[in-house]
């Protein structure tokens, strides 16, 4: 006998699952799969931003840039998202996207998306993919029970020892959704957040950090993006400057056949 079944939703589409109000608003809801210390994910916070803009029916291309300036910690439960074109130009498209909550309507996240149309030209990547073994040869970093969004992936690191003491910020690392899930533009926003904060490399110390602003730029068009599937992907980070209660990292993600998906560059406080 034949029967029916359902195949759940990946917890990444249930997270950044948003509802149409009218033209420009979208209803969604906080996801406990991805919450961390205070709030949820940031990553899964700027991949509900990115998507919102993609649901919007005049967008033109693919994602370019995305920004995201996280203004306050966003509450369990209910928010909405509103987007608005700024402009349309031949091959770019800009959008400003707000995440808002309760009756006053408090804003928690500002941000700025802008798509393209990509167009052949004459192309170079003078960026280099580090050589590191191949993910199914470095085994899966325990995951966390304090968070639950450290449980929504997979996590092999090759280099740099988290929460102990290390001559630098640089870790290799290969990245992967966990379950399974075919790579989009939305996890990719994600997974750019996924990176170990460069502060607890150098000083291995319990501190509350957050990040202020995460800035992605997206290198390939999503036909490139269809390539990876569900293959991991490798991060390289490295931090710059730690001064005065703010530090920033940026990072690489490296998709299959050594082909440079997205860089990230984000700015985090940290208290004493």
């Amino acid at each position: 006998m034949r029967r029916n079944m359902t195949i759940a939703p990946h917890p990444l589409d249930e997270a950044i699952r948003l509802t149409p109000i009218d033209t420009n608003r979208f209803a969604g809801h906080t996801s406990p799969a991805y919450w961390g210390q205070v709030a949820p994910f940031g990553g899964v916070t700027a991949a509900t931003i990115l998507n919102a803009a993609l649901l919007r029916p005049e967008r033109l291309g693919d994602p370019l840039t995305l920004t995201v300036n996280y203004a306050g910690p966003i509450r369990p439960g209910p928010f909405e998202v509103e987007t608005r074109l700024m402009r349309t130009n031949r091959s770019t498209q800009h959008w400003a996207v707000q995440l808002v909550q309760g009756e006053a309507r408090e804003v928690m996240i500002s941000a700025i998306v802008v798509f393209a149309v990509r167009r052949p030209t004459w192309s170079r990547t003078e960026a280099r993919m580090p050589d590191v073994p191949a993910a199914a040869a470095c085994p899966t970093a325990p995951r966390g029970r304090d968070m639950a969004w450290l449980e929504r992936y997979d996590l092999r690191p090759v280099r740099g020892r988290l929460m102990q003491p290390n001559p630098d910020s640089i870790t290799h690392g290969w990245i992967a959704d966990h379950p399974a899930r075919a790579l989009d533009f939305p996890a990719l926003a994600s997974i750019c957040d996924a990176f170990f904060p460069r502060l607890f490399l150098l000083r291995p110390t319990p501190t509350p950090i957050g990040t202020v602003s995460l800035n992605v730029y997206f290198h390939v068009d999503s036909a490139t993006l269809a390539l990876q599937g569900s293959a991991p992907v490798l991060g390289v980070a490295e931090g710059q400057v730690y001064n005065a209660g703010f530090f920033d990292q940026h990072g690489q993600l490296w998709g299959e056949g050594g082909v440079l998906l997205a860089t990230t560059h984000q700015i985090v406080w940290y208290k004493e």
